[in-house]
């Protein structure tokens, strides 16, 4: 019990406990199965992304340029989809092929230049915002195969609420909760994820160990291209519309849920269960804000609050551990 108390996650899933509960005070409707799902749906494309930064971060490095990769990706996609024509299955691979091409660019620039990624990767943005508004002439596609909308329909299993009306499990949540695990088992039980920790812990360390750098890079940035082409269609699957800025300004939204997680800025670390519990305190702040008539433009106050409390509890616990003395008992 003592070793869970000292967990980061500890105190942030006692907020979300908190604050889940003092929004269910004001509004009995917050509690229930219904906005669970509803929840769990809406944000499966943040959770996704959320999923891609936190294995960047814990590379040693910052990619802010998902939502730019996301959006080219999704908007190539059903492009292509509906001059060409296709089904669900290719909508997937070819947006995720995109998103994973232009991650791979971005770990090449980083590589090769050495050019800090935080840098590299604003810079990317700006370029692929740049040339898909360039040739989209800012146009929004609405005009979606119908196949596309019955896709976003489908529900893993189905309940009914008291009025009558229909909610369940939906099937992009269903993939959210795949990428999670599939990411997960990467990190915990293959060499590439020991790789990953170890390149954010020390690049030197990790290359005198035997890791290839560069396959790290290209592994780490070629899955954040390939989750965000992924997280592109999910949420063209949520709004049934695509449009070349409808994801700007949602980097901040993705880096706070993984920050609020645990994920250190510096590298080494980071937890996917942390990052599940920073993307749902992110999703109940937004929701139950909402559902207590707060005006949304207080959620960004709260978001900034909960932030800044949760990197200064983290700092202040890693300063108390290196004070902490060690005691050595000599014969």
């Amino acid at each position: 019990m003592r070793h869970v108390l000292r967990r980061h996650e500890s105190y942030v899933f006692a907020v979300l406990v908190a604050f889940s509960l003092i929004v269910a005070a004001v509004n009995p409707g917050f509690l229930t199965l219904e906005n669970l799902f509803d929840l769990l749906k809406s944000y499966a494309m943040l959770g996704i992304l959320a999923v891609g930064v936190l294995v960047v971060l814990i590379a040693g490095g910052i990619d802010i340029s998902f939502t730019a990769v996301a959006t080219v990706a999704v908007y190539t996609t059903m492009i292509l989809i509906t001059r060409y024509g296709g089904n669900i299955l290719i909508a997937f691979g070819l947006s995720s092929l995109i998103g994973l091409t232009l991650g791979l660019v971005n770990a090449v620039i980083i590589y090769t230049f050495r050019i800090p990624s935080i840098i590299t990767t604003i810079a990317t943005l700006n370029i692929y915002y740049g040339l898909l508004t360039v040739v989209s002439g800012g146009k929004w596609i609405s005009i979606l195969p119908a196949w596309f909308r019955d896709f976003a329909a489908i529900r893993v299993f189905t309940l009914t609420n008291a009025g009558g009306a229909p909610y369940g499990l939906s099937i992009m949540s269903l993939i959210w909760l795949a990428v999670v695990v599939l990411v997960w088992g990467v990190l915990r039980y293959t060499l590439v994820g020991r790789g990953i920790y170890a390149l954010g812990g020390s690049p030197t360390s990790a290359r005198r160990a035997g890791f290839n750098l560069l396959a790290l890079h290209l592994f780490v940035y070629g899955l954040m291209g390939g989750l965000a082409g992924l997280a592109g269609l999910i949420q063209a699957l949520l709004v049934q519309t695509v449009a070349p800025n409808a994801l700007v300004g949602k980097e901040l939204d993705v880096l706070a849920a993984v920050v609020l997680g645990g994920a250190s800025l510096s590298g080494g670390s980071g937890t996917l269960t942390g990052t599940l519990l920073g993307v749902a305190l992110v999703a109940v702040l937004s929701n139950g804000l909402t559902m207590m008539r707060v005006p949304s433009s207080w959620y960004g106050v709260c978001i900034g609050l909960v932030i800044i409390a949760s990197v200064s509890l983290s700092a202040y616990r890693r300063k108390a551990r290196v004070r902490r003395p060690i005691i050595v008992a000599a014969e």
